[in-house]
């Protein structure tokens, strides 16, 4: 895990399919955590995770955005698809729980490489990454009962790469779903609920005569 100071974009999609009509989602009502206040589940998840940082499947670091969690491709999802391997459930279990600790919002974030993607499933990068992050809010939320309004989801096809995609190397390094805790600083970027208990403007009355 490491400190660092990268970490862009605020392209969001409320939940699979945007969010539904009628829900009331409140904010949370401790302090949303700062940086250092994030410090303790940097620190949890690095002893937690130590395995998978050490083998490369996972990197933790701290950003101006809040704690993230980038799990690399090959690890956690078969090439081309977006169905989550069997064998990462035991990882996100570790990370899910540190998301029940904590009050931050979570933002579930998909990224490709640069090379065109057109199977039978997904015509574009950014359809397998958006679907990868779906993906991920689906197992957190069914499997390890993360509740949804906590989460968001995000697809960023090739557009926030981590190294070149020139070599392979690089390429796989982009490969990525980045689970982000956000802090103050990463949530003021996001859209707000809006209080449903404030009274609506009035519709425009229709012109005369009519």
């Amino acid at each position: 895990g490491t400190l660092d100071n990268k970490g862009t974009g605020n392209n969001q999609m409320r939940g699979p399919g945007g969010a539904k009509k009628g829900e009331h989602h409140q904010k949370p009502k401790q302090e949303i955590g700062k940086l250092a206040e994030l410090l303790p589940s940097f620190q949890f998840l690095n002893k937690e995770l130590f395995d998978e940082i050490k083998t490369g499947k996972v990197q933790v670091h701290l950003g101006p955005r809040g704690l993230v969690v980038s799990l690399k491709e090959a690890a956690f999802f078969p090439s081309g698809d977006d169905s989550l391997n069997a064998s990462g459930y035991s990882t996100i279990s570790k990370i899910a729980d540190s998301i029940q600790r904590l009050p931050n919002p979570v933002r579930l974030e998909g990224h490709t490489d640069s090379v065109p993607i057109n199977n039978e499933r997904f015509k574009s990068n950014w359809e397998l990454s958006a679907a990868r992050a779906i993906a991920m809010l689906d197992i957190l939320a069914a499997k390890y009962h993360v509740p949804v309004e906590k989460l968001a989801v995000a697809g960023y096809a090739d557009t926030v790469p981590l190294a070149s995609n020139d070599t392979e190397e690089g390429r796989a390094r982009n490969r990525r779903v980045d689970i982000v805790i956000l802090n103050q600083s990463g949530l003021t970027a996001e859209p707000q609920v809006a209080d449903q208990s404030e009274p609506q403007p009035a519709a425009p009355a229709p012109p005369a005569g009519h």
